[in-house]
C-alpha cells in the first residue's frame, strides 16, 4: 500500500480524535517529509518496504543539516505515531520506529526574567485606553498563570470565574489556574473598559476575553509583538528573549 494514502488516513483519523490544528499540521507535514526522503533516496513508496535501517539513514540525513536534536526527535516522535496508527490499523505487522533510538538532547538550561525586570514589564502598559489595559492585564497573566500563548488567545470570558480560570490546553486536557489578588484587579478593569468599547459592535467576536483593536480574537503573533514590545521598552537583557514563552519559564521556575 502506498505510504501517501496511509498518511491521508492518519491525518483524517487525527482529526476525528479532535487534536489540535497545530498537531495535525505538525504531523502531516513532518511525516510528509520522511516520505518524500524515502522516495527521493531510495525510491521506496511502499508502506511495507520502510523499515528501520531507511529510518536510521534518514536521522543521518537530518544530522548532516547540523538540526537540533530536539528538532530531528520531533520528525522521529511524528513518524511514530503515524506507524502506531499503520499497526492499529494492521497495515503493517510491527512499528519500524521500535528499532530506533531517538537522539540524546543537550541539556540546556533557559535563561529568563529577574523579578526586577517582571516588576518593569507589568508596569509598562499604562494609561487609560483598551489596548494599554489588555496589554497590561496580558502580562500580567502570562507571568502570574503561566499560561501558554495559544491558551491566552483562545480564552473566553466563560472561561473566568469568580476565583479561576477554566484553561483547554494541549491534547484538549483542561486545567484550573487560581485568581491572584493582582490578576483579579487587572481583570476588573479591562473587563470595565472591554464593556464600552465592544458595545454596540455586532462583528466583534465578543465571546473571547482579548480582542484585536478590530474586535477579533487576538492572534500568537500580536502577543508576541506585545512582550517584545514591552521587553525592548524596558531594557530588558539583550541575552533574554522576551516572548510569551520565556514568561511561562519564569513562571515555572518562580
Amino acid at each position: 500500500m502506498l505510504s501517501k494514502d496511509v498518511l491521508q488516513e492518519f491525518i483524517f483519523d487525527c482529526e476525528i480524535r479532535n487534536l489540535s490544528t497545530r498537531t495535525t499540521k505538525h504531523y502531516n507535514q513532518n511525516v510528509t517529509k520522511l516520505l518524500l526522503y524515502l522516495e527521493r533516496e531510495y525510491k521506496v513508496k511502499d508502506l511495507e518496504k520502510i523499515s528501520p535501517p531507511l529510518l536510521k539513514s534518514y536521522i543521518i540525513y537530518l544530522k548532516s543539516l547540523q538540526l537540533k536534536e530536539s528538532y530531528i526527535n520531533s520528525l522521529l516522535k511524528a513518524a511514530n505515531s503515524f506507524f502506531n496508527y499503520c499497526v492499529t490499523e494492521e497495515y503493517l505487522k510491527d512499528n519500524p520506529m521500535k528499532k530506533v533510538k531517538y537522539l540524546k538532547e543537550p541539556i540546556t538550561i533557559i535563561s529568563t526574567f529577574s523579578d526586577d525586570e517582571v516588576k518593569k514589564m507589568i508596569s509598562y502598559f499604562k494609561g487609560t485606553r483598551f489596548l494599554d489595559i489588555r496589554n497590561k492585564l496580558i502580562m500580567i497573566m502570562l507571568f502570574d498563570t503561566g499560561i501558554r500563548n495559544s491558551e491566552l488567545c483562545e480564552l473566553k470570558m466563560s472561561n473566568v470565574r469568580n476565583t479561576h480560570i477554566l484553561i483547554h490546553g494541549k491534547g484538549n486536557k483542561e486545567r484550573v489556574v487560581p485568581i491572584s489578588p493582582i490578576l483579579n484587579k487587572a481583570l476588573i478593569k479591562y473587563e470595565n473598559i472591554r464593556k464600552i468599547y465592544i458595545k454596540d459592535k455586532i462583528a466583534y467576536q465578543t465571546e473571547y476575553l482579548f480582542l484585536s483593536q478590530k474586535g477579533k480574537m487576538l492572534t500568537k503573533e500580536a502577543v508576541e509583538r506585545i512582550v517584545r514590545t514591552c521587553g525592548e521598552g524596558c531594557g530588558i537583557r539583550t541575552t533574554i528573549r522576551c516572548s510569551p514563552h520565556t514568561c511561562r519559564h519564569y513562571f515555572a521556575q518562580a
